[in-house]
């Protein structure tokens, strides 16, 4: 292919975001939308003057010319979507995570999973953050096999999104679906292993209190710990705070294993952080073994126009040029349907473990 053709499908922020960086691509670009929201539609046309907006989903996968198709809608919509596009045109899909957000919609994914003709890659753009892909590259050797995993995550309130959809767990599926998934995806990676056991801690506790959409309050929760068990022996905290803007790292990841210790330092989008404080920290892995080595401290600088594109620290980029090749060359993708599936469960099981105030081992 000369060119790959992409039909995208819901253009708010995310999809904005994945506008900005397939213009980053050589060789592709985007020939078709389908946004219902006039003013995200109007934004989406500004970034792709030559995209044709289309009048619905069927509509744009009427289309011939398309190659690959990304999905990035609200959560609740993704399930409808994806079977939308099973029944009309099963091209290679990127679709935005979370890949569904309520546990009965399990058996639709799987009969789609069972039947669909090309590859379908769930977008977890945490992984294609470049100082955790060197973790994750580096973390066996680092540690020696991982025992403990930490996860932190401290950042900004839910930004505001069209028709306010994400101040409700009934369309996330719950913070620990809607903004989690991406930490559980990053454990099972990590670790190599699945979870047997889930506990959790959660609620709402500062954001969102004071706002209401057509007399209701939101339900979104802003903090939690979650600890996971896993079926390889080792264990994993997800620690959450979103009331903590302008703290220096937004997410901070470590591992600890028989032969020491690697830790990944990942700041936030430049947008959003406060100018008193200064320059923005450059993001950092450092790798501390058990003897005395002393501590190897390496910066991972991003592209500055790539980490213009994005607030997710150049990841959407480096997902897109995969997921490009992918479309170009097969293969298969790097984060499959039922990576997609068990990051849901995961956030699912630590949601009800929360509520519930009990232990989860069925997940």
């Amino acid at each position: 292919m000369d060119v790959v053709n992409y039909g995208i499908i819901g253009c708010g922020m995310m999809g904005q975001e994945h506008l900005r960086n397939i213009a980053l691509l050589q060789g592709a670009r985007v020939a078709a939308i389908f946004e219902p929201d006039e003013i995200m539609a109007a934004a989406a046309k500004a970034i792709v003057p030559g995209a044709t907006l289309e009048s619905s989903i069927a509509d744009l996968l009427a289309r011939d010319d398309l190659d690959c198709l990304l999905v990035a809608s609200p959560n609740h919509c993704h399930i409808d979507a994806l079977e939308q596009i099973a029944e009309l045109n099963p091209l290679p899909l990127l679709m935005e995570k979370p890949l569904y957000t309520d546990a009965a919609d399990i058996a639709r994914v799987e009969a789609i999973a069972a039947s669909y003709p090309a590859p379908i890659w769930v977008a977890m753009e945490y992984r294609y953050m470049p100082p955790i892909q060197t973790f994750a590259e580096e973390v066996q050797r680092a540690t020696g096999g991982v025992k403990m995993l930490t996860i932190r995550e401290h950042r900004f309130p839910f930004l505001h999104k069209v028709g306010d959809w994400n101040r409700f767990n009934r369309n996330t599926g719950g913070t620990l679906v809607e903004k989690c998934c991406h930490f559980f995806d990053l454990m099972r990676l990590i670790l190599g292993s699945d979870p047997v056991r889930v506990t959790a801690s959660a609620g709402q506790e500062v954001n969102h209190l004071d706002e209401h959409y057509n007399g209701e309050v939101p339900d979104i929760w802003d903090s939690a710990y979650v600890i996971v068990d896993f079926a390889n022996g080792a264990r994993a905290m997800l620690e959450l705070c979103m009331y903590a803007e302008g703290a220096r790292y937004q997410e901070e990841i470590s591992a600890v294993g028989p032969n020491g210790k690697i830790e990944a330092f990942v700041p936030g989008p430049g947008r959003f952080w406060p100018t008193h404080l200064g320059a923005p920290p450059v993001p950092q892995v450092i790798i501390s073994p058990r003897h005395p080595k002393g501590p190897q401290a390496v910066d991972i600088p991003v592209d500055p126009t790539i980490l213009e594109a994005g607030d997710h620290n150049g990841s959407t980029f480096y997902q897109h040029a995969r997921f490009l090749d992918l479309v170009r060359n097969g293969g298969v993708p790097d984060v499959s349907i039922e990576d997609g599936a068990w990051a849901v469960r995961m956030g699912l099981a630590a949601q009800n473990s929360a509520m519930t105030r009990s232990v989860i081992d069925q997940i």
